[in-house]
């Protein structure tokens, strides 16, 4: 009997050797992504390209958007001055109006800024983890495209340019809260168009975690336990697990819009090119 037990003991012993010495010695991650994630289903097809690429997601997009717009080509010439008494800049009458134009409503075209849509067609490529992770400080974002909408638009944050605020430029913005230029069409205010005080996903930030609309899945309303970026951890309408996300904070700004992303990047920010 003594012999079965210490021979027992010397087993137990190696298992549990090497149990240690394997969870010491070979780091496994938290979180292997086999598929995309079902937010990104929400991307524009026609706009947009989502894949998975190991463990980054890659979002493609040729910075269109997928809905109606005053900044789409069409038939009516417009100026503006340029900044600084940089001359005029014109914006060329079209011979026909592009099938997702609407003409201003909450902007005019005295006010609108130069170009269209359809003449800012490019290429923007955006990789981000695709377990992303809060890095141990917060970055604050900088100027031109800090995120893709789902649109396939750009997302800007709440300056103009280096250290001017929007509010000089709001009235220049469409009904969805973008503009053109100077390098794309992108949005500094909720868009309505496919998120109106609502839980919708809205795009993803270039530090790889998503943006919703001002409610959120886990409550049915306004959350109350946001960061100073607007994000928290809870389920989102394509998630019963709980992960971090933004969203458009419950904030009015100059009594009548919504920011959509005031805050600092939570996480490591990604170049969208």
């Amino acid at each position: 009997m003594k012999t079965i037990r210490l021979s027992l003991l010397l087993t137990l012993g190696v298992f549990t050797w090497i149990a240690c010495t394997n969870g010491g010695e070979d780091e496994i991650p938290e979180t292997i992504v086999t598929e995309l994630p079902a937010a990104f289903a929400d991307f524009d097809a026609g706009n947009t390209s989502v894949y998975l690429d190991g463990q980054q997601i890659v979002i493609e997009s040729n910075g269109m958007a997928n809905h109606q717009s005053p900044y789409w080509s069409n038939t009516h010439e417009r100026s503006i001055s340029g900044p600084n008494g940089g001359g005029t800049m014109v914006t060329a009458a079209a011979a026909v109006d592009h099938p997702l134009f609407v003409e201003p409503t909450i902007t005019d075209y005295n006010l609108m800024a130069p170009g269209n849509i359809d003449d800012f067609n490019g290429s923007y490529t955006l990789r981000i983890p695709a377990s992303p992770q809060k890095a141990s400080s917060t970055t604050s974002t900088g100027l031109g495209p800090i995120g893709i909408a789902v649109s396939g638009g750009m997302i800007y944050n709440d300056e103009e340019g280096p250290n001017v605020p929007l509010d000089g430029a709001v009235s220049s913005l469409d009904f969805n809260g973008a503009h053109t230029g100077p390098q794309s069409y992108h949005y500094h205010l909720e868009p309505i168009s496919f998120s109106n005080d609502d839980d919708n996903l809205i795009g993803v930030i270039s530090d790889g975690f998503l943006l919703y609309g001002r409610k959120c899945a886990s409550s049915g309303t306004y959350p109350t336990d946001l960061d100073a970026s607007g994000g928290h951890t809870a389920i989102t309408k394509h998630s019963t697990t709980e992960l971090y996300h933004y969203h458009t904070q419950n904030e009015l700004y100059l009594n009548k819009y919504y920011i959509l992303f005031p805050g600092n990047y939570q996480g490591s920010s990604n170049a969208i090119y």
